[in-house]
């Protein structure tokens, strides 16, 4: 690495992030150019079928009058190297006239991984491939959708000092305002959120995310709902995005039911049983084959202690709230001592006047 290259990387992270969440199946990818120690463009991916994070930082730079022969690339992911909806990124790297590219992690997608950084090297641009780890966090999602065919899961639960989620028939308020505005962020940054039928009856929720840079046609809604309980007029079965609620059913739930969802403009998906309700393993492939690369799940407990346990989270948010409730819901319907073991666990952050914890699935 040279000087200057972990700051400009950190630019183009910063502009990877503004498509996270919108551009499935793809990654969320950023780019900058730089010449003589200034940024002369930037860009990142805004959606499937939209060009590419590099050809952005090249327009970009176009518009604002910039000559781009000589300069570094900086992009978060190796760009691509074969015809998709787009060209090859790399034709357009190589028409430029850049100098240098310099790369936050390589591409895992078989088509890709590897090739576009030997297409650049043999060309004569001198390419170096940083690893850098906050990229590969941001790219998770997609290295596990495009290496299994499966969502990325996040799981996050809010739970009072004692560790308890709620109280059986009573709404009650976990988390503090600042911690409720990162679980905003976190949603923006989703393809979906998945919660049981519990949390649906005890909170009628909308599952959206309120923060104005998300889009409205973004962010899906998938009810683990074994015998089809969700209320008809339930939020999620109403508001103006119905259309992307799915509610994830059995053959337990009659078939006059699944015709009323789907006649209220939700989607049903009739999935086999695993211990007597929703086969999870099955519902994490159908979201993979939906071509989501990742889902957040925001519980309850029944649902969050039964993913755990078929080994499916790949990254838990437990954050911990200074009140005590005394009794109530578990937060993952059994003790906590039976889940911490299975994740490997960062350093604690102070929220507000909340803890947040995430551990990484070990699994």
């Amino acid at each position: 690495m040279k000087r200057g290259d972990t700051f400009w990387l950190r630019k183009a992270l910063m502009e990877a992030r503004r498509g996270e969440g919108f551009t499935r199946p793809n990654p969320p990818v950023g780019a900058v150019l730089v010449k003589n120690g200034k940024c002369i463009g930037k860009g990142y991916h805004h959606a499937a079928g939209q060009p590419h994070a590099e050809v952005e930082a090249f327009e970009d730079a176009k518009a604002n009058g910039a000559d781009v022969i000589g300069a570094t690339l900086y992009v978060t992911l190796e760009p691509c190297s074969t015809q998709g909806r787009t060209p090859p990124c790399t034709d357009r790297i190589l028409r430029e006239g850049v100098k240098r590219v310099v790369i936050g992690c390589l591409d895992m997608n078989p088509k890709h991984a590897g090739r576009g950084v030997g297409v650049l090297r043999d060309a004569g641009i001198e390419v170096d491939v940083v690893d850098n780890q906050i990229i590969n966090t941001l790219i998770a999602p997609f290295h596990k959708w495009i290496t299994t065919g499966l969502p990325f899961i996040t799981l996050k639960m809010a739970q009072s000092q004692d560790g308890f989620i709620g109280v059986v028939g009573k709404r009650v308020m976990i988390s503090g305002e600042k911690s409720l505005a990162r679980v905003q962020d976190m949603r923006r940054r989703a393809d979906a959120v998945m919660v049981g039928v519990g949390t649906v009856l005890a909170d009628n929720p909308r599952l959206l995310c309120r923060k104005k840079t998300a889009r409205k046609q973004q962010l899906w809604r998938v009810i683990v709902d074994t015998w089809g309980r969700t209320p008809l007029e339930s939020t999620v079965c109403t508001d103006d995005a119905k259309g992307r609620t799915v509610i994830a059913v059995t053959a337990k739930c009659p078939a006059k039911r699944r015709r009323e969802f789907e006649k209220a403009g939700v989607s049903v998906w009739t999935l086999p049983q695993r211990k007597g309700h929703v086969s999870l393993p099955a519902l994490v492939k159908r979201m993979g084959q939906e071509g989501w690369l990742h889902v957040l799940c925001e519980g309850g407990g029944e649902l969050a202690g039964a993913l755990v346990r078929d080994g499916l989270v790949d990254e838990l948010h437990l954050v911990t709230s200074p009140r005590k409730l005394g009794k109530g819901v578990r937060t993952f319907g059994t003790e906590k001592k039976d889940v911490e073991g299975k994740f490997k666990w960062g350093k604690s952050e102070k929220v507000g006047k909340d803890v947040w914890r995430v551990g990484i699935g070990t699994m």
